[in-house]
């Protein structure tokens, strides 16, 4: 595999104010009510869209650490199936996947309107916060190629 440049190393201000992003979206969901547990959860369902292992094992270390359930990490991938999520959740997850896959019609009229019927403009404007900041994380890891080894 070909070296890569890292840019965290290369451009260091500009990685810093990333991170700054990353820690006031975070703050912000948490003011807004959501666990810190399920603002990893948001973080990994978006990296399992991206394929971002290296964010993966980060956050699923992390929601581990926060409180979130093996389950409820083991079932993410298939929270619609699941009732191990609740509906304010379930609102949040598919705003994040909405976000995430944002190429693919946007974020379309019908996911914000269900989750608007669910969540607060808070909490609907941390998730998305959320969502954008680790789809940012996630380019950059991917784009780097951050080593995730055993």
């Amino acid at each position: 595999m070909q070296d890569r440049v890292n840019l965290g190393k290369a451009l260091p201000a500009i990685y810093k104010a990333v991170a700054a992003t990353d820690e006031l979206a975070t703050e912000a969901a948490i003011e807004a009510g959501w666990s810190e547990g399920f603002t990893h959860l948001i973080k990994m369902r978006a990296s399992q869209i991206n394929g971002c292992a290296f964010c993966l094992r980060m956050h699923s270390r992390d929601a581990l650490a926060s409180g979130e359930s093996a389950d409820r990490l083991a079932v993410l991938p298939g929270w619609r199936e699941t009732g191990y999520f609740s509906t304010k959740e379930q609102a949040g997850l598919a705003l994040t996947e909405a976000i995430t896959q944002i190429a693919d019609g946007q974020l379309p009229d019908e996911v914000y309107a269900a989750a608007a019927t669910q969540l607060s403009p808070a909490e609907i404007a941390s998730i998305e916060w959320l969502a954008v900041v680790i789809n940012m994380w996630n380019r950059v890891a991917i784009s780097s190629r951050y080593p995730v080894a055993p």
